[in-house]
């Protein structure tokens, strides 16, 4: 099977299976797993910020940092497209009792001209702006990422209009190899940071939520009343550090398989739009006697999975799992439609 609905469908390696049977544990609530500690100071050090937290989910990491940065009845600024705003079951509705003011950005992304027309004034018939969270990639973007400098003066923004500024970076890693970014760079711009494990890195479980240290003691509480506490997680915690310090850089192949797709896709009559393809997502329309579903159930008989995700879109995403054998059969079924 080849296996494009989304990145989340790696498994762990033979080498990251081995590290999460020989990991030391302890118990996590108690603050005594010796993996999940190394996971954290990890990653807090990548990144140039003070404290991590381990977490189950990128959901939970971003709902944790806009329940900190919030009081109820604030508002926050996204694009329309944010994962935060359509894939969190309106969590931040739920766990915050916070309104959202969507922008509509470019396919996903805002400008910082965009922020500072959508801050409210000190009106009392309108809600406190505290907040402004950025995706970076953008999934619905079709794995788009930010120019740096437009992150640099939406922080400015930000700063200016003392706000706090949150990264949603499920693919971080992703826009960080493909604009050979550091990721200390954006420790600079942030107050938190929620980056992934489980997708394109291909850990099975787990996300981390990065700050300063008073902002990650709060996190650690609202984790709690979320259900987010884990015992011996470092089971987990050691598949996160064998991703970080083994897959980072691999994801080059996966922008480089995206590539291939799109460039066999734009020779074909039934494709329409193709999203730009910017790391290891392709979107795009499909028209003719197809529809996304009608052809997503065709490529299925073929053994290939992808994800409708409109009537005439369709998206398909690289990661470790798909194979050169894989992406060869990909193209040439593609080849004889």
């Amino acid at each position: 099977m080849i296996d494009l609905r989304s990145d989340t469908f790696t498994k762990p390696t033979k080498p990251m299976l081995e590290a999460m049977f020989s990991a030391k544990v302890g118990d996590d609530v108690f603050g005594e797993d010796p993996t999940v500690k190394k996971l954290e100071s990890l990653c807090a050090d990548m990144f140039g910020m003070e404290a991590a937290l381990f977490c189950p989910s990128g959901t939970m990491t971003n709902q944790i940092a806009i329940k900190c940065h919030t009081q109820p009845g604030d508002e926050v600024i996204c694009d329309r497209l944010s994962h935060i705003y359509i894939y969190e079951g309106g969590g931040i509705a739920f766990n915050s009792s916070c309104q959202v003011r969507t922008i509509q950005g470019d396919r996903g992304k805002l400008t910082a001209s965009q922020v500072l027309e959508n801050i409210n004034d000190k009106d009392i018939h309108k809600p406190n702006t505290t907040l402004v969270a950025v995706e970076n990639t953008v999934n619905r973007g079709g794995g788009t990422c930010y120019d740096f400098s437009e992150l640099q003066q939406i922080a400015d923004v930000c700063k200016d209009n003392k706000l706090r500024f949150h990264l949603d970076g499920a693919r971080l890693w992703n826009a960080m190899v493909r604009n050979n970014e550091s990721p200390q760079d954006y420790s600079k711009l942030f107050d938190s940071i929620s980056v992934c494990l489980s997708k394109g890195l291909g850990a099975p479980v787990g996300s981390l939520l990065l700050g300063n240290a008073d902002f990650i003691q709060r996190a650690i509480r609202i984790r709690k009343l979320m259900g987010g506490g884990m015992r011996q997680s470092g089971y987990l915690a050691a598949a996160g550090i064998y991703a970080i310090e083994n897959h980072i850089q691999r994801l080059k192949v996966d922008h480089e398989n995206a590539l291939l797709i799109e460039k066999a896709l734009k020779e074909k009559d039934f494709t329409g739009t193709i999203l730009p393809v910017e790391t290891n997502m392709v979107i795009f329309e499909v028209r003719g006697r197809h529809t996304a579903e009608s052809f997503a159930n065709f490529l299925k008989t073929k053994d290939i999975h992808c994800i409708p995700i409109s009537p005439t879109q369709i998206r398909m995403v690289t990661h470790l799992d798909v194979s050169e054998k894989m992406m060869e059969d990909l193209i040439k079924v593609i080849e004889e439609v």
